[in-house]
C-alpha cells in the first residue's frame, strides 16, 4: 500500500451475493481496523442502512442512482469530507449496488487529483452467489448493454464465492472454472455466510492499474455505462402492522409467479403481535427472513420494501402487499 494514503476496498457483487452480510461480518470482527463504510443502493427507498448492524464505524449511504453513473459526484464529495476527518479511521470500504460496473468506481481514484493524493485503491472484492451466478453470466443482454456480473468478475482482485452450502462440490468446481476463464489472476475464496479471512481481502494492496488497462484500454477515460433498461427498482413504505398469515401467502405467491424475474428483494417489516422488526432478503426464489432487534421507543412501526428485477409492476406489488396489513 502506498505510504501515507488511506486504503480503499471496493466491495461489489451482483444482487443477492451477500455484500451486506460481509459488511456486518467485517464490522463485528476484531481486526483492529477503524473502518468508514460508504453504501450505495439502487432505488428510492433505503434498506441497507437498516440491515447493517449498529457499529462505531462511520456509515454513509447514497440512494437514487448507480454509484458508477449519477452519483459519482456524491462519491467524490463524501470521500473529500471523510479526508477532513482523517484521524477517525484507517480504512474505507465502498459497497456498490449490485448493478454497478466496478470500473467507473475505480476510476475515481485516478481521475480526481485530490482523491488520488489522499487515497489508494487497495482491492476490488467481488462476491458471487454460488447458486445463481451461472444464471446471470448466461443472461443475454441487448446490444451495447454490459453484463454487470461479468464486469464485476473481470475487474476483481479478490473473488469470494459465497453460499457454497447451496451447491454440490461438482457444481462449485464447475463454477470456479467459469470464474477463472473470466479472471485467471484474482484469488478465489470460498465462503458460507460471507465469512472469510479478512486479512485476505483488507489491506492487501492487490489493485493493479496496469491489469485494469489490459482489461479495458479506455479504463481512465471511458465513462459510458448503459444498464439493461428492463431491470429496475421498486421501493415503497407501507404504514401499519402486517398480518403474518397474509404475509406468508403473499410471499409464496410472489416467489412462485415472479421469482425468476426478481433479482433481489429486501424488507424491514412490522409484524402484528411482535416486538421485534422482521427483516427479510430474497434472491430469485430463495427467501430468508428472521426477527431482528426490538423496535425502539418512538420508532415508527412501518414496512419498507425494495425489489430489484426485470419488468416489475410497482402498482401491483404495492397493492398486493398493502392487502397484508392487519385489521
Amino acid at each position: 500500500m502506498t505510504a501515507g494514503k488511506v486504503p480503499v476496498t471496493v466491495l461489489t457483487g451482483f444482487l443477492g451475493s451477500g455484500k451486506t452480510t460481509l459488511l456486518n461480518y467485517v464490522l463485528t470482527e476484531r481486526h483492529g481496523k477503524r473502518i468508514a463504510v460508504i453504501e450505495n443502493e439502487f432505488g428510492e427507498i433505503g434498506i441497507d442502512d437498516a440491515l447493517v448492524i449498529d457499529a462505531d464505524e462511520e456509515i454513509f449511504e447514497m440512494n437514487n442512482g448507480c454509484i458508477c453513473c449519477t452519483v459519482r459526484g456524491d462519491l467524490i464529495r463524501i470521500l473529500g469530507n471523510l479526508m477532513r476527518r482523517r484521524d477517525a479511521f484507517d480504512h474505507i470500504i465502498i459497497e456498490t449496488t449490485g448493478l454497478a460496473d466496478p470500473a467507473p468506481v475505480a476510476q475515481t481514484f485516478f481521475v480526481d487529483d485530490e482523491i488520488r493524493a489522499a487515497l489508494a485503491l487497495d482491492a476490488i472484492v467481488t462476491l458471487v452467489d454460488a447458486k445463481h451466478l451461472s444464471q446471470h453470466l448466461d443472461e443475454v443482454k441487448p446490444d451495447g448493454v454490459e453484463n454487470e456480473a461479468v464486469e464485476q468478475l473481470a475487474f476483481a482482485d479478490r473473488i469470494i464465492v459465497n453460499k457454497t452450502d447451496l451447491v454440490t462440490h461438482d457444481e462449485l468446481e464447475a463454477l470456479e472454472g467459469r470464474i477463472r476463464n473470466i479472471n485467471g489472476v484474482a484469488d478465489v475464496l470460498r465462503a458460507e455466510w460471507a465469512k472469510v479471512d479478512l486479512d485476505r481481502i483488507l489491506g492487501v494492496g492487490a489493485f493493479d492499474l496496469g491489469r485494469a488497462l489490459d482489461i479495458d484500454a479506455a479504463f481512465l477515460t471511458d465513462t459510458d455505462h448503459q444498464h439493461d433498461e428492463s431491470v429496475g427498482s421498486v421501493g415503497f413504505v407501507i404504514p401499519g402492522e402486517i398480518d403474518g398469515d397474509r404475509l406468508n401467502d403473499w410471499l409464496g405467491t410472489l416467489l412462485r409467479t415472479q421469482g425468476v424475474d426478481i433479482f433481489r428483494m429486501k424488507g424491514v417489516l412490522a409484524i402484528a403481535g411482535t416486538e421485534e422488526r422482521y427483516v427479510f432478503q430474497g434472491v430469485h426464489m430463495l427467501f430468508d427472513g428472521q426477527a431482528d432487534r426490538p423496535w425502539r421507543a418512538g420508532e415508527t412501526r412501518e414496512n419498507r420494501l425494495v425489489f430489484i428485477g426485470r419488468n416489475l409492476d410497482r402498482a401491483e406489488l404495492e397493492r398486493s402487499f398493502a392487502a397484508c396489513v392487519a385489521g
